[in-house]
């Protein structure tokens, strides 16, 4: 199972240099993508009660961490880009009861463990982040410890099936892509196969419970996949 250590800190560069271009496109409220293609699933799959406290993962400027407080959760949130969490504190600042906002490295499982201040969490979410993240076993492993027994962890993805560069499936790989058109540099993607992810997915302890595929403008292609991992 590859992973991308190597290339973390240039990932963060990066994000940082497209931080300002990526708040003014999501805004407040997100864009069509996530709210019509990622969100509804991901909804159902996260069943927020009152009182969840949750964890939200690659937070970006904070529009579903808001989300989830309107829901009735308690919600900690952190970006790895200095800038996206100072954008979220501004953008959400009429939830400073509900959401604290972090700057910290899914990389690093030690700087995970750090936001749970003595407390388990209920739920974690991770919104299109993962193929983000050069190494996401510090993650996996850092939320198994975190959740509460039956506490459930929620992410999207790329479907490497159908979102893979160069045509490549099994390879495991870095390559450069684009989120938004006309963001200031190009970001870096790391393509992992779905064995790769769900062997480190079941490394960590967790057992898969749900999983959608969702479409985009092909309804026989997906290109999102929304999964759930349960801590038994």
């Amino acid at each position: 199972m590859k992973n991308f250590p190597d290339t973390t800190e240039e990932s963060r560069h990066r994000w940082e240099t497209n931080a300002d271009f990526w708040d003014a496109r999501m805004g407040d409220d997100s864009n069509f993508f996530h709210c019509s293609i990622v969100r509804p699933h991901t909804e159902v799959l996260l069943d927020i009660q009152e009182g969840d406290l949750v964890l939200d993962i690659a937070c970006g400027n904070g529009n579903f961490s808001q989300r989830l407080a309107e829901k009735g959760a308690q919600v900690v949130a952190f970006d790895y880009s200095e800038k996206l969490v100072a954008h979220a504190k501004r953008r959400r600042s009429a939830y400073p009861a509900q959401i604290s906002f972090h700057t910290c490295d899914a990389t690093d499982k030690d700087q995970i463990l750090s936001l749970a201040q003595g407390r388990s969490f209920d739920k974690a979410v991770a919104n299109m982040a993962v193929m983000d993240i050069a190494d996401i076993g510090p993650l996996l492993h850092g939320m198994y410890d975190m959740l509460k027994p039956g506490g459930i962890f929620v992410f999207s993805t790329h479907h490497p099936c159908f979102v893979r560069p160069e045509e490549r499936y099994r390879t495991a790989c870095t390559h450069e892509g684009v989120a938004i058109q006309g963001q200031p540099v190009l970001q870096l993607y790391y393509h992992r196969s779905l064995q790769d992810i769900f062997h480190q997915c079941f490394d960590a302890g967790f057992v898969l419970d749900g999983f959608y595929e969702e479409t985009d403008d092909d309804a026989e292609k997906p290109v999102v996949i929304i999964v759930r991992l349960k801590k038994m």
